[in-house]
């Protein structure tokens, strides 16, 4: 018996994105903690690790081609850093600009404060903003007398219908689909709210108005907030201070030598005799007693067709959008009206090119030299596949006309960095969880695998994380 639990088992990883990476390192981590010898291979398709993570240093520009942060309210990101060693290199947002604009009619209104995506949680500032007719904050304002409506726990909901329903067309237009545009570059009339935001069905079937129960909870918030044991010095939002590349960086050296290979795509996976195998397009095969595949979900699909149609047509059936940034450098010269916050987002009702752009070097310190402005437009997305389609000169070009409308941008940039994300961003479509736990039903008479990444239950870093982690759970308990 001794024998066969020490036995070294061999694990294969496909995909060496943050998820991927997430679930090698923390195999490593039970296999110490339980002293049991592991065989352990990351392969990774591209030529580096990091999947949407790439940071871009020049000319004291730090530049990042993917996400520049993550939230600390969903403490799996957080928690890795701290046991990777690296939660002091973590930085806040500019507490003196932590305010986010709205393009309307082509001029800049703050998000009135206290306003938490869906709804106002302050009078006196909602009342006072420009942003919102006087229907349209009358309409708002009838959350507090709607009733709410049953939902069973399986029932969902679009965003876009939630917001309708409960504070009306132009509350959806003006700052709901603009603020989660930037978030999933999604169409909130697909978006499965059960899927990324059901704490506002929670709190409808709860208190039946959103903006009453806004209010109740926010001195809890509060309080959780100030009394999180990472202190109080962070933000809703963090970031490396050399970089997100810190965090990747960070995984890889923590893993066993040798234990990635770059530049390997897989094809096709299938299971014989207990062992999986995993034929790449170099012609080589790999087997393995146990695999985790962090893949965006239509690869994976692609993937595993040959063993199981079923699972393959459940993977296939979550969305992706393509999306890109394009950061430029601009002397503070150049610009003739800066917002003072850290960027502003665009309504698809703007028909502009730009979903969103961040003023990077506003928004984090050090990601600029003092006399440069460092930003970052956001494009494509869902609602917006042609503005992807753009050749690269043709993007530069419409980003720049928006961006001279809109902040009275004189000259070129001193520097652009355009990166593409092509089939990137899971949609989530109404009915999503009911899909994945169909994936998982499917899986769960495999137990020596296991699927991570972004396609199932989160977007964002800490997602991707838990992601990861949770599939290497599963796979070292199965194992």
């Amino acid at each position: 018996m001794a024998d066969s639990l020490n036995q070294c088992k061999r694990i294969l990883i496909i995909g060496g994105g943050v998820a991927g990476l997430a679930a090698a390192h923390r195999l490593t981590e039970l296999a110490a903690a339980a002293a049991r010898p592991l065989d352990l291979k990351l392969i990774e398709g591209l030529d580096r690790l990091g999947g949407s993570i790439v940071t871009r240093r020049k000319d004291g520009l730090l530049i990042e081609g993917g996400p520049d942060s993550f939230i600390t309210a969903k403490p799996w990101g957080l928690a890795l850093s701290r046991r990777l060693g690296i939660e002091q290199q973590l930085i806040p947002t500019n507490p003196a600009c932590r305010r986010t604009f709205v393009v309307r009619r082509g001029r800049m209104y703050p998000i009135p404060e206290g306003f938490l995506l869906l709804a106002p949680t302050r009078i006196m500032p909602f009342v006072t903003s420009r942003l919102f007719s006087w229907p349209g904050k009358f309409r708002m304002g009838m959350d507090l007398l709607l009733p709410a409506k049953p939902l069973g726990p399986d029932d969902d909901e679009s965003l876009g219908s939630f917001v309708r329903r409960r504070f009306g067309r132009e509350a959806l237009e003006r700052v709901a689909q603009p603020l989660v545009g930037g978030i999933y570059t999604a169409d909130p009339d697909k978006l499965s709210l059960r899927t990324t935001m059901p704490r506002f069905l929670e709190m409808e079937a709860q208190y039946g108005s959103l903006i009453r129960a806004m209010r109740k909870q926010m001195p809890a918030a509060r309080a959780a907030q100030a009394n999180v044991d990472s202190g109080a010095r962070y933000s809703m939002f963090v970031a490396f201070r050399d970089g997100m590349d810190t965090l990747v960086n960070a995984l890889a050296d923590r893993l066993p030598t040798d234990a990635v290979q770059l530049g390997r795509s897989a094809e096709t996976i299938d299971y014989v005799d207990t062992t999986w195998r995993v034929r790449f397009r170099d012609g080589r095969h790999e087997s393995a007693d146990g695999l985790i595949v962090a893949t965006p979900a239509h690869v994976t699909g692609g993937l595993v067709r040959d063993l199981d149609a079923t699972l393959a047509d459940d993977l296939a059936a979550i969305p992706y959008a393509s999306s890109a940034t394009l950061s430029l450098a601009v002397r503070r010269a150049q610009l003739g009206r800066l917002p003072d916050g850290f960027g502003f987002v665009v309504p698809f009702s703007e028909r502009r090119t730009i979903i969103a752009v961040t003023f990077s070097s506003i928004k984090f310190e050090d990601r600029a030299p003092a006399d440069r402005i460092l930003m970052r437009a956001f494009l494509g997305g869902a609602l917006q596949p042609d503005v992807y389609a753009l050749d690269d000169d043709s993007l530069y070009r419409a980003v720049m006309t928006d961006l001279r409308e809109l902040i009275g941008l004189q000259g070129e940039p001193e520097f652009t960095d355009l990166y593409r994300w092509p089939l990137s961003m899971p949609q989530y479509p109404v009915g999503h969880l009911l899909n994945v736990r169909r994936i998982e039903q499917r899986l769960a008479a495999r137990r020596t695998i296991a699927f991570a990444g972004n396609g199932f239950s989160g977007v964002g870093i800490p997602d991707c994380v838990h992601s990861g982690e949770q599939a290497a759970e599963k796979l070292f308990a199965a194992l």
